[in-house]
């Protein structure tokens, strides 16, 4: 991945011979500047061992290109000067500067600012991954998804800033939304208030997410992010050639708005391209010294066959059928070499919909047999999922962890190709015989706003109806929002939930909820709890 270029060129880049100083000068604005064009903050991202995406967007004052310098620093303080990097910002990219800054030094925390037009942006804060191979004895992630704006506030993010201990946080998808105003989620108005077709939509919808919110801007101000989409995106339920949100002709070419949607996540999101010049392609992979590998894949737009729904009286035919795809050949391949090659301890499947089996009591059908709950997660894609979990046990791969967004809830399964075989269950004990069948682990992370199960008046929620054909699962908590940590070393990576207590206001506060891990090579989960942060973490941004 290192040394993609960007669609903007980079003028000059770091290593250049300018004196150590401190902070960026403020030169006199230029005319007709009157305010700072760094209103949507500063992020970073995709972070390898000598190179980080930094980015920024400078406001302009009519549509005249913008020079943007960058300069990182080893220090809060901004007095050890490592490099600086200019770049242009143009309407092309809707002003959006994304640098792949290089030569930095590995698992090293740095401080960087942007200027242009006599102004300086806010202080940033980023962190590179270790070398290949490299001993690490410990890894701390914030995992996140579903980020509705019209649903609440981003209180999710404003209790991830404040930790300065996280290595990187992985966001699963569904970072903007598509809809109108009071479609979906009346707590806060859109702009644009209609929902989002053109390309101009797109861009003013993540412009107004990042102008207006201040949790969002300052979690990506302390911290690095690795992200990957989901459906909203582009628009709900989204696959190859169409989405359930999408009316062709009404709403335009279902092609032209979902490069549109592709398009705006490349320009802004700290995202490094695996192909330069093509946002339709995101799955890749981030190292982390010896210790762990995240696979990112899409399981949305790149090759998804249309999903079949659960009221359809053929739904278990359709999903069983193996011409049925949801990752592809291609992206398949990639994903199966990692799982074999990676050498790392622990493999880590960063991606969207849920890969363990969900079934509910009763079945729809006359019979009351139990049927799966959502075929638009892998069980509408039955084949996909066996012909994964046959390869991870087939080639007998270890320590094999999926991370998963979409469903606004809170997931603990064991991954095993048939739950109830050889696993037993004793009706109205909420908990299960241990499996010997478990090949890897899930975990779901809540969303940060999205409604969950309450929103779903006929969900189950006893124990029998939702444990009794899923006894795989080993933790669930369907209404809460919020976040997870993931806290990895080579001896245990273990999920740990957190919950904020309401999302109708800005404030702080959270909970620690649960926490369940996976041992080094048992593929199996066991309860854990809260795991200590790092004391000597480097400081967050002034």
């Amino acid at each position: 991945l290192a040394g993609f270029a960007l669609a903007a060129p980079v003028l000059s880049s770091c290593g250049s011979s300018e004196p150590a100083s401190g902070a960026l000068p403020s030169p006199v604005p230029t005319p007709g500047a009157a305010t700072s064009p760094f209103i949507h903050g500063v992020a970073s991202g995709d972070p390898l061992p000598s190179a980080v995406i930094l980015w920024t967007r400078a406001t302009p004052v009519a549509s005249e290109s913008i020079a943007v310098t960058v300069r990182v620093y080893r220090d809060a303080a901004l007095t050890q000067l490592v490099g600086s990097a200019e770049q242009v910002a143009t309407a092309a990219r809707d002003w959006t500067i994304k640098i792949d800054f290089t030569g930095l030094s590995a698992a090293t925390t740095y401080y960087y600012q942007f200027a242009a037009l006599g102004f300086t942006s806010e202080i940033g804060r980023t962190k590179t991954a270790p070398a290949p191979g490299a001993v690490t004895p410990r890894l701390r992630v914030g995992v996140v998804s579903c980020s509705s704006y019209a649903h609440g506030f981003f209180n999710a993010y404003r209790m991830l800033a404040k930790r300065n201990d996280l290595d990187v946080i992985l966001h699963l998808g569904d970072y903007i939304y598509e809809y109108g105003s009071g479609e979906y989620g009346d707590v806060r108005s859109y702009e644009p208030a209609n929902e989002i077709i053109t390309l101009a939509d797109y861009r003013t919808r993540h412009n107004y997410y990042k102008r207006t919110d201040a949790d969002l801007r300052e979690v990506h101000r302390h911290t690095p992010f690795i992200t990957v989409w989901d459906d909203h995106e582009t628009a709900d339920n989204s696959y190859t050639t169409g989405a359930n949100n999408h009316t062709e002709g009404a709403e335009g070419v279902w092609a032209d708005r979902k490069s549109f949607g592709q398009k705006v996540y490349d320009e802004w999101m700290p995202i490094r391209l695996p192909t330069p010049g093509d946002p339709n392609k995101i799955w890749r992979t981030l190292g982390y010294g010896d210790l762990a590998e995240f696979v990112m894949l899409d399981t949305r737009l790149y090759d998804r066959d249309l999903q079949t729904i659960v009221s359809d009286p053929q739904a278990n035919m359709i999903a069983a059928d193996p011409a049925r795809t949801l990752l592809g050949d291609e992206q398949r391949s990639f994903l199966e070499d990692r799982l074999l090659n990676a050498p790392v301890k622990w493999k880590v499947i960063g991606q969207q919909v849920m890969v363990s089996q969900f079934k509910v009591l009763p079945g729809p059908d006359a019979t009351g047999t139990s049927v799966y709950f959502n075929y638009d997660q892998w069980d509408g894609y039955q084949a996909d999922r066996n012909r994964l979990l046959n390869f991870i046990g087939d080639n007998a791969i270890n320590n094999v962890v999926v991370l998963t967004g979409d469903i606004h809830s809170s997931w603990a399964h064991e991954l095993t190709i048939d739950p109830n075989n050889p696993l037993v269950y004793t009706p109205g004990i909420a908990g299960v015989v241990e499996s010997t069948g478990s090949i890897g682990v899930e975990y779901v992370v809540p969303s940060v706003t999205s409604p969950g199960f309450e929103a779903i008046p006929t969900f189950p929620t006893t124990n029998d109806a939702v444990l009794v054909p899923n006894p795989q699962l080993k933790y669930f908590e369907g209404t809460q929002r919020g976040y997870c940590i993931l806290d990895i070393t080579p001896a245990r990576l273990q999920c740990e939930w957190y919950y904020v207590p309401q999302i109708t206001t800005s404030a702080d506060g959270e909970s620690f909820a649960a926490a369940w891990g996976t041992d080094d090579g048992s593929q199996r989960q066991s309860e854990g709890t809260a795991t200590t942060p790092i004391a000597d973490a480097p400081a967050l941004a002034p």
